[in-house]
Order: C-alpha cells, then sequence, then structure tokens
C-alpha cells in the first residue's frame, strides 16, 4: 500500500483507499453496462488519407454517444482529439474500439467514470 502512496503521490493511504474502491466500482458498471461518461482520446496524423472522413463516419454512426469534440493541432502533422462521450459503458467501449482501430490512429484510449 504505502508503494501505491508513493508511486501515484497520493496524500495519504485514505485516498489511495479511495481511489481504489472507486476504480473497482467504475468497473462494475462497465461489466453491468450501466450509462457512464467519458473520453476517447486519440493522436493521428490529419494528412492521412481519408482518415478525416472515416473517423467522421464513426462519429456520425454513433452520434447519440458524443457530447463534443476538441481538436488540437500539437505540431503541423499532428493532432490530439478528444471525443466527451456518455451512454452505456459497452456501446462505448465499441464506439472507441471502433475510432482507436481507424487506420491512421497513433494511439488512442478510452477513459470511463460512472455518473
Amino acid at each position: 500500500m504505502d508503494e501505491l502512496v508513493k508511486k501515484n503521490k497520493f496524500p495519504n493511504r485514505s485516498q489511495a483507499i479511495r481511489n481504489l474502491i472507486k476504480g473497482t466500482l467504475v468497473s462494475e458498471k462497465v461489466d453491468l453496462n450501466k450509462i457512464v461518461a467519458g473520453a476517447i482520446v486519440i493522436v493521428y496524423d490529419h494528412h492521412k488519407r481519408e482518415l478525416n472522413n472515416n473517423l467522421m463516419n464513426v462519429q456520425h454512426d454513433y452520434h447519440d454517444l458524443i457530447l463534443s469534440t476538441q481538436h488540437v493541432h500539437l505540431a503541423h502533422d499532428l493532432c490530439l482529439e478528444t471525443i466527451a462521450v456518455k451512454g452505456k459503458a459497452q456501446l462505448l467501449v465499441t464506439l472507441a474500439d471502433k475510432i482507436i482501430a481507424t487506420k491512421g490512429i497513433k494511439h488512442g484510449k478510452l477513459v470511463m467514470t460512472d455518473i
């Protein structure tokens, strides 16, 4: 426990335990397929052919889950996009998997929390 506190720079053991419990509760909601909120974060080269169109098509297919998107230019070719989402956990996982699997995505991750 002390290593966890030190590694994650928690102020105390109680905060580390709260964090572990919260993570377990979120995992249970994902397993139970309840409503959750989250963000899909992707990094990609926007010059990749058809990537923007493919991403847009997937997002339109799941428009009811997407709350907003934010597009940031990291470098001339490199973009970061954050997609705020809300819906049944399994649907968010499916959406994130489709987006992250799109050819040209360099890195992607879905983060979810209970609401």
